[in-house]
């Protein structure tokens, strides 16, 4: 790949976030009860690809204390599942539930109504190419998240 494909996501994806960032809720705040980094951590995980506390830790430089008491929060709360993995059951798979992805939406650090503003200055073909665009990236990041590389 070249520099310039690499510099077209550096200078793109800070366009989409100040577009679409909100103002930052205290998790007493809501009904969902999640602080900013509560939602950061659910934004990393997803439904079926599951991802070690180790992983997650690392990606976000935590402590895995910090990490292992916001996500023991947040499974009582039924936002994140953790699985024991097999052959060897003393590692952990988390996955997002669909009450953690409602809630990890509705807390999110992008404005839904400013995202649906820009997703229709798309039309048709161009819009669909765009979601396309980012699932595609969002499953290499998780594969490259996977990997453990940081």
């Amino acid at each position: 790949m070249s520099n310039s494909e690499v510099e077209l996501i550096q200078r793109c994806y800070p366009q989409i976030y100040l577009a679409c960032h909100k103002r930052h809720v205290r998790a007493s705040s809501t009904k969902y009860r999640l602080s900013g980094r509560d939602s950061s951590i659910l934004a990393h995980l997803h439904p079926v690809t599951p991802v070690t506390p180790t992983q997650l830790a690392l990606h976000l430089s935590v402590r895995g204390s910090t990490l292992s008491a916001a996500i023991h929060r947040m499974e009582k709360l039924g936002y994140i599942l953790s699985d024991r993995t097999p052959p060897d059951r003393r590692n952990v798979a988390l996955t997002l539930t669909l009450q953690g992805a409602r809630a990890m939406a509705e807390t999110s650090v992008l404005d839904a109504e400013r995202v649906r503003a820009v997703l229709a200055k798309l039309h048709g073909e161009e819009r669909k190419r765009a979601l396309e665009g980012l699932e595609l990236l969002a499953k290499a990041s998780r594969q490259l998240m996977n990997e453990g590389a940081h």
